[in-house]
């Protein structure tokens, strides 16, 4: 068989299909845009609590001050990093891309 039209049909589905989950055309998806956010940490408090608040106030994050940060894209877990300063501006370096398997493991999805 020189050729893959001479190939069984079975083997050519099999072999395409292959190919395709092997190989995404990426470049279908490059001008999609996606929401990037950064989550420095969070905490849950009472509506009194909240409605106290005001300049100068203080609210105390469930991370330590040295924890990466989650990076999310669309609400999705993608990574975790740290601030870092650009040109004035703040800026995260991905520390830590997150496996695709372990994206929601024990993390919840953000809207």
């Amino acid at each position: 068989m020189s050729d893959i039209s001479e190939a069984p049909k079975a083997a050519r589905d099999r072999r395409d299909s292959k190919s395709i989950a092997a190989a995404p055309n990426f470049d279908l998806l490059a001008g999609v845009s996606l929401r990037v956010s950064v989550e420095v940490g969070s905490t849950s408090m009472a509506l009194a609590d909240l409605l106290t608040l005001g300049e100068g106030s203080v609210v105390e994050l469930d991370r330590a001050a040295n924890d990466l940060l989650d990076i999310y894209a669309n609400g999705t877990l993608i990574a975790r990093g740290e601030i870092v300063n650009v040109e004035g501006r703040y800026g995260i370096q991905v520390a830590e891309v997150v496996a695709p398997d372990r994206a929601l493991t024990g993390f919840e999805r953000r809207s």
